[in-house]
């Protein structure tokens, strides 16, 4: 048999045993049956609250964001106002010598006039520069002791004032824009011992 032939009988022979078999019948696609939405009035209720609450974190992000804003200004403006702070503290103590010289000069009442007044306008440049930069002595002669503002060195008995108030000033205290630069160093005034009766 030739090879043609041979391809036709078997042809035959597949579609007879298809037939023999029985037809096969396609398989039924099951429905799918739809769940059950919720209804319009719950959906759009919960679309709100979900509107809401990102409304609202919306709200908190922006107060963050100013607050930052803020705090970044403060902070910009602390440094400008206290950025000269350690060159004052340094200038300070050059003060305090000027004043001692000066309270010196004038106990000894010589003739050095003249030393005397360029003391007196060299103090009085120095002054007027630490008040450009915002620096003013604390006062504190007379006043009640702060721990915040002085530091008190000793105590001194009196009578003349009340207990805790700064009777004698050792060395000037100093504020840099109402903030404590250097504190006054002090003698607090306690009162005196009460003699015991016999």
């Amino acid at each position: 048999m030739s090879k043609k032939k041979q391809q036709h009988e078997m042809d035959e022979q597949s579609e007879t045993a298809g037939s023999a078999g029985g037809e096969q019948t396609p398989t039924a696609v099951p429905e799918v049956v739809p769940a059950e939405q919720p209804p319009a009035e719950e959906a759009l209720a919960a679309s709100q609250a979900e509107a809401q609450k990102n409304w609202d974190l919306y709200l908190r992000a922006r107060a963050d964001l100013e607050n930052y804003r803020k705090r970044a200004q403060r902070e910009k403006e602390d440094l400008s106002r206290f950025a000269n702070e350690n060159l004052l503290r340094e200038i300070l103590p050059v003060m305090d010598n000027l004043e001692r010289a000066l309270e010196h000069a004038r106990q000894e009442e010589g003739g050095n006039g003249g030393l005397l007044q360029g003391v007196e306008l060299t103090l009085g440049q120095f002054q007027r520069v630490l008040d450009k930069f915002g620096v003013t002595p604390i006062r504190s002669l007379g006043e009640p002791f702060d721990p915040a503002r002085h530091e008190a060195l000793g105590q001194v008995e009196s009578a003349e004032h009340p207990p805790n108030t700064v009777v004698q000033e050792l060395q000037k205290g100093y504020l840099l824009n109402d903030r404590l630069l250097r504190p006054a160093m002090v003698m607090v005034a306690k009162a005196p011992p009460v003699a015991a009766e016999p």
